[in-house]
């Protein structure tokens, strides 16, 4: 499906308009169009309670000038109205309620860097790996294992380019020529971590893609990290937990995608680790189920629950994940 020039450019300013997943914005979104929402929002003629949640004297110029952005960095802006859309995926969005701990809502646009399709990934089994910034090696060492053996059979991985886990789940898929994805928690142009800026290069040019529902120019923030949660956990088939305080972003992800009826796994650590208190909190909570092989995963992506699988030995190229 092809849409006009005019929604597009609408969404973009939405965006703009006010943070991700305001619901009063969501509902009047849905109930006039992004089009009429958009015009009706810069001519401060929309309802008093959407003018309330709506930033003041947004331009179209910035609409215009994100788009422009997105396409000299070869990147696009993919909106509900296009094929690429994945629907299905997002569809459970809208029942978790943004409050304190959830964060609710499907995104207005997402903004791509990358060839492959969101749909198509979406539609595939793949897995989310998250897990502690400040990680420790056995930690780092694991989720880039976890990541190569998924990627080498063509599991698509997803996670944060943070530091820490991410990092080496990103790692990891690479140096198995397999597909990753990270999901930012700002704009796709900001090179944030700097520290990564190489390693999104590397997503982008491998295959793989870079996505933020964050207009380009967008900086990082805590809370546009807890929200960019919700999209690791709804566009993969489960999440996996990797090194996890017992606060941390990487158990809001799990907490995320438990409420969307998405499998929770989690990798045990040493007893007295603290990075691993939130993995075991999971496990001893009846969230996440353990895992200590690649084929443990599988079986829960692919196969089922019920599935006969043998333990798979460690994957030899961890270390080159971590590169």
């Amino acid at each position: 499906m092809s849409i006009s020039t005019d929604a597009r450019r609408a969404r973009a300013f939405l965006q703009h308009a006010a943070e991700p997943t305001t619901p009063v914005l969501a509902r009047y979104i849905a109930d006039v169009g992004p089009v009429d929402a958009a015009h009706r929002i810069a001519e401060c003629s929309a309802p008093a309670d959407v003018l309330a949640e709506s930033r003041r004297h947004v331009r179209w110029q910035l609409a215009d000038t994100s788009l422009q952005t997105a396409a000299s960095l070869g990147g696009r802006f993919v909106v509900p109205e296009d094929d690429e859309w994945p629907a299905v995926a997002f569809a459970g969005l809208s029942t978790l309620a943004p409050n304190g701990d959830t964060y609710g809502g499907a995104p207005v646009g997402l903004w791509v860097q990358g060839d492959v399709r969101l749909d198509e990934l979406a539609a595939a089994p793949s897995i989310a790996i998250v897990g502690a910034r400040a990680a420790t090696e056995y930690g780092e060492h694991h989720a880039a294992e976890f990541a190569y053996g998924l990627a080498s059979r063509r599991v698509p991985v997803f996670s944060g380019a943070a530091y820490g886990i991410d990092g080496a789940a990103h790692g990891g898929a690479l140096a198995a020529d397999g597909v990753t994805v990270a999901v930012l928690g700002c704009a796709v142009d900001v090179g944030y971590p700097a520290g990564h800026v190489g390693l999104l290069d590397r997503i982008v040019r491998s295959g793989g893609a870079v996505v933020s529902e964050y207009p380009p120019g967008t900086p990082p923030a805590r809370h546009r990290f807890l929200y960019r949660n919700r999209l690791v956990a709804a566009l993969t088939t489960a999440t996996l937990v990797v090194e996890a305080g017992r606060r941390s972003g990487a158990r809001h992800t799990a907490r995320l995608a438990d409420k969307l009826g998405r499998p929770v796994l989690a990798v045990p650590g040493p007893v007295s680790s603290v990075t691993s208190a939130g993995c075991h909190q999971l496990i001893q909570d009846g969230i996440a189920r353990l895992v200590t092989s690649v084929d443990d995963v599988v079986a829960v992506i692919e196969k089922g629950d019920d599935a006969d699988t043998e333990p798979e030995t460690a994957v030899p190229a961890a270390e080159a994940g971590r590169r």
